[in-house]
């Protein structure tokens, strides 16, 4: 008699798939700082015992990963998501170049990624191309809508900058094709190189920064500012790497990302150091009570933006992932309420629509069509 097998049976191309996922993952936790890169965090005033701290004291909150939350995490899954397609905009290479020297121009692709181009210099902040923003592109929080232009097709790059190393804003595949695509500097806090080396970065093109210190780079000052968070690629709050918000100087023109962070009162001082600012590009999304020190909310937003003497103020860290409670459009929605009563100037450009701060469009609620 002949027995039939009851194994599942996995179409090739995907058993293919899952298992090169699981194959990337040791690889996708990225590596500790050793060496001479260690000595020089451990020179730094915010490493002690072995980790970097928060000038003010943050707490990720056990609660976040008990029951409670899980409840929560269940419940309204659908509010947190966009009805319909969300609207995107497909730039043409050519629409990304030809900035002029006293010129700003961002353009938003979506969650923290963001071109700013600066007197004719171009930074990118934070890119993730990856559908998933995991260790792993088999699990984890996957992307509510396109990638509006191919990582392939963005223009040559003065500088890459990253915030910190949480897989939603550094990225293992994007940072290999970056850093295959070109000579490109990277940029980052201290610590963060050890990952990039491990993914084939020469040693060389990292740059990496305390709070305050600065990178001249092509004629723009690339400034590390404080922020309120954490770091950790194999378990939250390591904090083995730091974090940061920073600072894109030229002559004539400021731009100032707040990465991730939790409000906190030296925005007042990086204002005070380094404003007033053209344009900030201020986190709104993924806050939650469970989590109040390391992620603004949209009304903290504004209060960031005001204390660092922003002009045009630019939402970024949401609509593209799911990683909060809130439904999807209530981070954008708070914003233009509480920017209103303080006579504050928002601009929420479409996925992939550049941003001429010069010329700016009229304001229009995409969103509200697709919520």
């Amino acid at each position: 008699m002949v027995r039939r097998s009851t194994a599942l049976l996995v179409p090739v191309g995907a058993a293919t798939a899952l298992a090169h996922a699981i194959w990337e993952v040791p690889a996708a936790l990225g590596s500790r700082p050793a060496g001479e890169r260690l000595e020089r965090m451990r020179r730094s005033p915010r490493f002690h015992d072995g980790a970097f701290h928060n000038e003010v004291p943050a707490s990720i909150a056990p609660a976040s990963s008990g029951p409670g939350i899980m409840r929560e995490m269940a419940r309204d899954r659908m509010t947190r998501r966009p009805r319909s397609a969300v609207p995107l905009v497909t730039p043409a290479t050519s629409d990304l170049t030809g900035v002029a020297a006293d010129g700003l121009r961002t353009t938003w692709f979506g969650h923290a990624t963001v071109l700013v181009e600066l007197e004719g210099k171009r930074v990118l902040f934070d890119p993730v191309w990856s559908e998933r923003v995991s260790p792993s592109q088999a699990v984890g929080p996957r992307r509510l809508h396109p990638l509006p232009m191919a990582l392939d097709d963005l223009p040559p790059l003065d500088a890459v900058v990253i915030s910190h190393d949480h897989y939603d804003h550094l990225d293992m595949r994007t940072i290999r094709r970056l850093a295959a695509a070109g000579p490109v500097p990277f940029v980052v806090p201290l610590g963060v190189g050890a990952h990039l080396e491990r993914w084939g970065v020469p040693a060389g093109r990292i740059v990496e920064l305390d709070w305050e210190e600065r990178a001249s780079i092509n004629g723009l000052d690339l400034i590390a500012t404080a922020a309120r968070h954490f770091s950790g690629r194999r378990r939250p709050g390591e904090n083995t790497t730091l974090w940061a918000s920073w600072v894109v100087a030229g002559k004539h023109r400021r731009a100032f990302y707040t990465g991730d962070s939790g409000f906190f009162d030296d925005y007042a001082a990086i204002g005070a150091a380094h404003g007033p600012f053209d344009v900030t590009l201020v986190q709104i999304g993924a806050y939650s009570p469970y989590w109040p020190d390391i992620h603004m909310t949209p009304e903290q937003g504004v209060a960031t933006h005001l204390a660092v003497r922003g002009g045009v103020l630019v939402p970024v860290h949401w609509a593209t992932f799911n990683l909060a409670m809130h439904s999807w459009s209530e981070p954008v929605e708070r914003l233009l309420a509480d920017a209103a009563g303080h006579g504050v100037r928002v601009a929420v450009p479409r996925p992939g629509e550049p941003l001429d701060l010069d010329d700016l469009p009229d304001p229009d609620p995409w969103w509200r069509s697709v919520a």
